[in-house]
């Protein structure tokens, strides 16, 4: 053979078989198969035919979570099912089903559901989807009472109210007037202030033991102040936004402006968070915090609403309405809306007022009727 032709021969092979293995699918066309890096055929072993990704129940409600063979009816070797993280069953076979008692969690939520299915010579395969456990408390709806009411400086951008031994302890925003403020009731005069740097967003207070704490919106640090001469102790550091700050016992709660509510120690650590929801949906907004005998109260943002939550599960156990409680015509804009919840627990008094509102208000709220 002449050696340009033998050359020209070998060529075409080897072309031949390149283009072979390029135009080799992955997917073994109408069997549903894929080919597994290690070489196994990988099948679609379940598919999940109820709940459906991202419904919605109630924590009362009792949840089916069922699968099926995926087409082709592959055979198992088992299946587990996972809910919120914690294997509640092994079946041998399917279709198979377990069903879930979601009042078991105590807590509503956005939760994964997992199902991973087990065949001899075949990766496992996992199967995830998520539902809302919404409340199972109906909310209650209040109305409020002003019993009186108190002068307060419309300059204050209020970010957080504390009543602290007969005075108002008030912190408050903005660049270049966020600040730390013991206030006289009656009067409304600043006894002691303490400015925060120009750059820095002062959010919510809170008092613990000897300490004042302070939170700033965006920054992630917070401060440590000493309760009685307001000296700065020293810094807390945290990964979310700051908004609302109270505490519970030897916890501090913090709300970042979402449905979460973190549990921190005294250093600011992470204990716990707990999810907000209402028999509708989640809470968002979650703004200035209190505790008031045993509840946490907290402002909705750009509402005039207080939520009333039970802190150990998140349910919203009622609503209280405070329209026109600061009227339409006293406010200037979009900014000055309520925010801001103290309590004076020896006298049983409980104190609202709004960023940049020129009162105070003592008020009494009670349940509407309907």
């Amino acid at each position: 053979m002449n050696r340009k032709i033998f050359i020209f021969t070998v060529f075409l092979a080897i072309l031949s078989i390149v283009i072979s293995c390029s135009s080799r699918p992955d997917k073994k066309a109408g069997t549903g198969a894929d080919q597994a890096d290690d070489g196994l055929v990988v099948k679609k072993l379940i598919e999940v035919l109820s709940p459906a990704d991202n419904a919605s129940y109630s924590l009362n409600s009792k949840i089916s979570f069922a699968v099926a063979p995926a087409a082709g009816n592959p055979e198992i070797d088992s299946i587990e099912f996972w809910f919120s993280g914690r294997r509640i069953a092994t079946e041998k076979k399917v279709p198979a089903s377990v069903e879930i008692d979601p009042s078991e969690l105590k807590s509503p939520g956005r939760k994964s559901l997992r199902a991973v299915a087990y065949r001899e010579g075949i990766r496992p395969q996992t199967v995830t989807l998520f539902i809302s456990l919404l409340s199972d408390i109906d909310p209650v709806i209040y109305g409020y009472k002003v019993l009186k009411s108190y002068p307060h400086d419309p300059k204050a951008f209020t970010q957080g109210l504390v009543w602290d031994n007969d005075m108002f302890l008030e912190g408050t925003g903005q660049p270049g007037a966020s600040s730390l403020r013991r206030v006289e009731p009656l009067t409304g005069k600043v006894k002691n202030q303490v400015n925060l740097d120009s750059d820095l967003f002062g959010e919510g207070i809170a008092v613990m033991d000897k300490n004042i704490y302070q939170l700033t919106w965006t920054t992630r640090v917070g401060f440590i102040y000493d309760r009685e001469s307001l000296a700065l102790v020293s810094r807390i550091y945290y990964q979310t936004e700051g908004w609302g700050l109270t505490t519970l016992g030897d916890k501090l709660i913090m709300s970042d402006g979402s449905n979460i509510l973190w549990f921190l120690d005294k250093e600011f650590n992470v204990i716990s968070s707990i999810e907000v929801w209402d028999n509708k949906g989640k809470v968002d907004n979650l703004n200035e915090l209190e505790m008031i005998e045993g509840e946490l109260w907290a402002n909705i943002w750009q509402t005039d609403r207080i939520a009333r939550i039970d802190p150990a599960s998140g349910k919203v156990l009622g609503y209280i309405e405070l329209n026109n409680i600061l009227s339409r015509g006293a406010r200037k804009g979009g900014e000055d809306v309520l925010n801001g919840i103290a309590y004076d627990p020896v006298s049983k008094r409980i104190f609202v007022t709004g960023k940049y509102w020129p009162k105070v208000f003592e008020i009494e709220v009670f349940k509407k009727k309907g």
